[in-house]
């Protein structure tokens, strides 16, 4: 799950609340909304107090509301109750405040703003740029990924275009592109590069020139399906493997050209701190 955590203000109370890729949604602190709207000295013990005397909301929160790492006052990371704009509006309905109405608003406004980075990808763009910034990824490297991204976007669309639409079949072809390119699985790659957790995102961990052999993958697969159009799974797998076979010849070309592979096992793991840029 890739995660980007932002603090909003409401009537200048902070709001905690992070983004989460996967679900593509906001999440937020429910005891600082607890806080904006009852101006509370003790948010979190005025929300134990709400879950004793509403058992239905206590209920709710408990099944819905997941505990979400946010950061402190103090700068420390730590889980706390978090949810959707769907179950903050759950929960403002059981604290009687007159700020109830102008904290809906501000919702819709934080949904909108959303909105307006999908009808705008330009706007997404910029903000995943400043994430990957953040995180100290070289400026080269970023364009690179940006690119990587539409690339896979023009992929999928032209898998929806056949009728491929469902998860794991996107999960089979992109294998059958990658094993053809690389000689490994996208679940085998991982694992050579030290990844171990499921929302560890492969390509956020590649260097430039697996950056460029994955794209150059995609695309000719793209390119072959949108020629060929072909109706089967089956069909489609072929297509996959063959696009990723000329990535994969010119993967063993440019190795044969620098003398070396370019199959890395280097990371961007926190602890590593070292941007995976290849000088080359």
């Amino acid at each position: 799950m890739t995660k980007k955590t932002s603090i909003k203000l409401f009537q200048d109370k902070k709001i905690r609340s992070v983004w989460n890729e996967t679900e593509e949604q906001w999440y937020f602190s429910i005891v600082d909304v607890v806080g904006a709207l009852t101006d509370s000295v003790n948010a979190t013990d005025y929300l134990k107090k709400m879950r004793k005397r509403d058992a239905e909301l206590s209920n709710y929160i408990g099944t819905n509301c997941p505990q979400v790492e946010m950061q402190t006052e103090t700068w420390k990371k730590r889980k706390t109750l978090a949810g959707t704009v769907k179950d903050i509006l759950r929960i403002v309905q059981s604290i009687p405040s007159p700020k109830a109405e102008p904290f809906k608003l501000w919702l819709s406004q934080v949904g909108y703003e959303r909105l307006q980075e999908i009808e705008n990808p330009e706007l997404a763009q910029e903000r995943m740029k400043f994430l990957y910034e953040q995180k100290g990824y070289p400026q080269d490297w970023i364009d690179k990924r940006l690119r990587g991204i539409a690339i896979r976007q023009n992929l999928t669309d032209e898998w929806n275009a056949r009728g491929i639409s469902e998860e794991r079949d996107y999960a089979i072809l992109t294998a059958e592109i990658s094993k053809a390119t690389f000689g490994m699985t996208p679940s085998e790659y991982k694992e050579h590069k030290g990844l171990k957790k499921k929302n560890q995102n492969l390509r956020d961990h590649m260097t430039d020139l697996e950056l460029i052999f994955t794209m150059l993958g995609e695309r000719v697969t793209t390119e072959i399906s949108q020629k060929e159009q072909p109706e089967s799974f089956q069909a489609n797998k072929k297509v996959a493997k063959r696009g990723g076979n000329v990535a994969g010849v010119a993967r063993k070309q440019t190795e044969k050209e620098l003398g070396r592979t370019i199959i890395s096992e280097d990371n961007f793991l926190p602890e590593n701190k070292i941007p995976i840029i290849d000088n080359n």
